[in-house]
């Protein structure tokens, strides 16, 4: 049984965060979980940034032991930037998670996510015939113990949707949306008619007025942006509110 995953190459959505980090130009405190094979870390940590790694595996000595199922052991706003790439799908209450990341990120600073793109074309294709989302097919699952610390493979499909609201629930907000590339480009003639398909239903004016409104966002046309529809990996970036400034999940 394979205890942990983790990519040995780094990869196109490594890279996109890199430079998502680095437009801040200030020496930030980072903190990289799980940090997987250390390579995204050790290029930060190179550019000058103060760089945590926190994991489960023992990939390095230096690696803070952290359970992303459990309180993390970091104090209250630690740091300036947080990382967590293909993490989120891993755990079984995601939502524990994304309070614990926004708990220790200072005001200002910003949690950045990568997590398998359930939203791309590929995927709604995917779904409407097997009702499984792309990269979450339910064989790939372990069976962990009670007491076992090992990789429970994707198990928590995430949405664009679902993560604006838990993140705006712990005062961040969405403002970022990246992606890498999409590994299917052959078969985007094939699905265009998805796509069109599901344009032309959020148009139907019963679904754009229940959009409408304060408690909706503007338009539902944002989920056909095009690194929604064309990204293996979504990169989201969320920006932690100033001190008594709370996020709203429709902003």
């Amino acid at each position: 049984m394979k205890k942990f995953s983790h990519v040995k190459n780094f990869t196109g959505y490594m890279a996109k965060v890199y430079n998502e980090v680095i437009k801040r130009s200030e020496k930030q405190d980072i903190l990289d979980i799980p940090a997987g094979n250390g390579l995204l870390s050790q290029k930060l940590s190179e550019a000058g940034h103060d760089v945590t790694c926190a994991d489960i595996n023992s990939e390095k000595p230096d690696y803070v032991y952290a359970d992303m199922e459990s309180s993390l052991p970091f104090e209250d706003e630690r740091f300036d930037t947080i990382m967590c790439l293909e993490g989120l799908e891993h755990v079984i209450e995601p939502n524990r998670l994304v309070a614990e990341l926004c708990r220790i990120c200072r005001p200002n600073g910003r949690v950045i996510v990568s997590l398998p793109n359930i939203h791309n074309l590929y995927s709604r294709f995917q779904f409407l015939f097997t009702g499984t989302f792309f990269q979450f097919e339910p064989y790939a699952n372990q069976p962990v113990g009670p007491d076992e610390k090992i990789d429970r493979g994707h198990i928590s499909s995430l949405s664009i949707v679902q993560l604006k609201y838990l993140f705006s629930c712990y005062d961040a907000k969405l403002t970022g949306i990246n992606g890498d590339k999409f590994k299917r480009k052959i078969l985007i003639p094939l699905l265009s008619p998805v796509l069109l398909l599901g344009y032309l239903w959020v148009q139907m004016p019963k679904f754009q007025h229940k959009w409408s409104g304060g408690k909706a966002s503007k338009s539902p046309n944002w989920l056909f942006q095009h690194n929604l529809l064309f990204s293996r990996s979504l990169i989201l970036v969320f920006e932690k509110k100033p001190d008594g400034s709370p996020a709203t999940p429709h902003e």
